[in-house]
């Protein structure tokens, strides 16, 4: 997820980001050097010339007039035109504007390594918010939920701050301590809490077996580099405990690479498509898995829910389509384009949609989210489960646990059951095989 520094890369689906930066706001003026004809003429095309100088006015204007001329920051009303003109488009949580401290993030998170409090943030109703805790970091162990708000960061007020601006405060040297004042989505009651930074390495594929049942609970928290090879290690090691169905959690997942969503639908579909994609003119591609990949082909349901985005869309759509796996949970994001990242000179860039996703059957998920096919939702007070959550728990407490999606999961799975030994036999065989070869 690098991006060349001769040519603008494609960068598919690239949800993580898409919902770190969720909601950027932009102003209205353009550098004025760009106005003031420092460029060749060729780049402004002809019909737009009337709203160029109508920015440049604007840009006059503000310059001339302004009382506090110390607050007239050439690059910050630079940086806030591009973002106006990308978020005009309509286009929430998905194009946007990286200024050059996000673009160098997006290279950081692509890598899976980067150092901070492990939490994604965004921008909902006017307030920055926790989009996803990571799993097992530092603002996950401190009980972030999606949704809290965030209301200082080491005493400064975030409303007098950019996002981008946020995100570099929150950030800093492993070790290092940040405060942060947090405004619960339940309690409504501000609290500060202090945490330690550390090194964030994404270990995207967590399982494990469920308590009192045949069947694995295999998480993927994002689709960074290496989450497909992470994800058929946990299979072979669910088929060898004896696992007979696979509870895919795709929960809070905001996807990644398109690389690894084709990788993990391959893990599961021996033949098909992974997703469709439509570019501007309308022309319909199909993208294929990958053949010979195939790890599992036994009962599989997928959980999913509103923070369910990208990468993570187009698996659970090619999951349903391909084979008939139900999606249980609640609708999810609508995180369906394809994102090409455009570098600007200083480091900057515009991730911007130039194709839409679609699912195998060609259904749109853009704006609009999958529907679950059995439709569970969790009470608000409730923290799904995680496979580490799950390790210690008994059967009872399994089920006491509150977690109705995953626990309406375990039951489907319950019931597809086949008869005692042939999956998981089988399934050893060919693992067994495999490793011989």
């Amino acid at each position: 997820m690098s991006v060349r520094k001769t040519a603008p890369r494609v960068r598919r689906s690239l949800g993580i980001l898409a919902l770190f930066f969720l909601g950027l706001i932009g102003g209205l003026a353009v550098d004025r050097v760009f106005l003031a004809g420092m460029i060749p003429g060729a780049f402004i095309p002809m019909r737009w010339v009337q709203d160029f100088r109508l920015m440049g006015q604007a840009w006059n204007l503000i310059e001339s007039r302004y009382v506090d001329p110390a607050a007239v920051k050439p690059k910050k009303m630079t940086y806030a035109a591009i973002s106006g003109m990308v978020g005009s488009l309509g286009d929430t949580g998905h194009s946007t504007f990286l200024t050059p401290e996000m673009s160098a993030l997006s290279q950081d998170l692509s890598t899976g390594n980067f150092a901070g409090i492990g939490a994604e943030i965004g921008v909902k109703n006017g307030e920055v918010v926790i989009v996803s805790p990571i799993d097992g970091t530092p603002a996950s162990r401190a009980g972030f939920r999606p949704g809290d708000a965030i209301l200082s960061v080491d005493g400064t007020t975030v409303s007098s701050l950019s996002l981008s601006d946020v995100v570099v405060r929150i950030r800093g040297p492993v070790g290092t301590r940040v405060t942060l004042q947090i405004l619960p989505v339940k309690s409504k009651k501000p609290h500060e809490v202090t945490l330690v930074r550390a090194e964030i390495p994404i270990d995207t594929v967590h399982w494990q077996m469920i308590p009192g049942t045949h069947q694995a609970d295999l998480r993927i928290s994002s689709f960074a580099k290496g989450t497909t090879v992470s994800l058929a290690g946990a299979l072979s090691a669910a088929v060898e405990a004896g696992a007979t169905g696979v509870v895919l959690d795709l929960r809070d997942d905001p996807g990644g690479l398109l690389e690894e969503a084709i990788g993990v639908t391959s893990l599961f579909v021996g033949n098909g498509d992974v997703l469709k994609e439509r570019n501007r003119a309308g022309q319909v591609r199909s993208v294929p898995v990958k053949p010979g990949r195939q790890e599992w082909t036994g009962p599989l349901a997928v959980l999913v829910n509103g923070g369910t985005a990208s990468a993570s869309e187009i698996v659970a759509g090619a999951l349903r389509d391909d084979l008939k796996a139900p999606l249980i949970g609640e609708k999810t994001f609508g995180t369906g384009t394809v994102l090409q990242q455009f570098p600007l000179p200083d480091g900057s860039a515009v991730l911007l949609a130039v194709g839409e996703w679609l699912t195998p059957a060609g259904e749109s998920f853009w704006h609009k989210g999958l529907e679950p096919t059995l439709k569970v939702s969790l009470a608000d007070d409730v923290v799904p489960l995680t496979p580490a959550g799950i390790r210690d728990l008994t059967p009872e407490g399994f089920r006491k646990s509150r977690d109705s999606q995953l626990i309406a999961a375990a039951d489907w799975l319950e019931r597809q059951r086949r008869p005692a030994g042939e999956r998981s036999d089988r399934a050893r065989h060919r693992h067994r095989r495999r490793r011989a070869h």
